[in-house]
């Protein structure tokens, strides 16, 4: 063994005999001979005249189909979540205007009760004031006579 020293194996570990195993592939049970079928119809040979003219003649690729699109709403969903956020938001805004139109005009009534209400009060007060109760003192004021800024009966 002159083996370098950074290869050399530790003492102990000496490889053995290698043992080579070869799969065995399976066959089935009823084995039917393998029998080469033609396509239906044979391709045609295609020619193309290159520009500098040589020819290349070989088979047509047909191309691959691509899978069937799924198959997609007429209108997008979120076309449509837009449309009915849309409808919420101008049904929210018609709430709004008939709210603001209610407070305006309860704002309007209270007021007028409040007005109807003064001049009903006042008209009471002037009803006290000016009606003759009988139980009033009445001055009558014949002369008047007045000396220096006084005021004298």
């Amino acid at each position: 063994m002159n083996e370098p020293t950074a290869y050399r194996r530790p003492a102990g570990h000496e490889t053995a005999a290698v043992e080579v195993h070869t799969p065995t592939p399976l066959t089935p049970a009823h084995t039917a001979p393998l029998v080469p079928v033609q396509p239906g119809t044979i391709p045609a040979v295609a020619s193309v005249v290159l520009p500098d003219g040589r020819v290349v003649t070989g088979y047509a690729i047909e191309p691959t189909k691509p899978e069937p699109v799924a198959h997609k709403p007429a209108v997008s969903r979120a076309a449509v979540n837009i449309a009915l956020g849309g409808v919420g938001f101008l049904a929210v805004c018609g709430g709004l205007l008939m709210l603001t139109t209610f407070i305006t005009a309860l704002t309007a009534l209270v007021t007028q009760l409040v007005i109807l209400a003064a001049v009903i009060f006042g008209g009471w007060i002037a009803v006290q004031l000016f009606a003759g109760s009988g139980g009033g003192m009445t001055v009558n004021i014949r002369k008047a006579v007045i000396k220096r800024n006084h005021f004298h009966t």
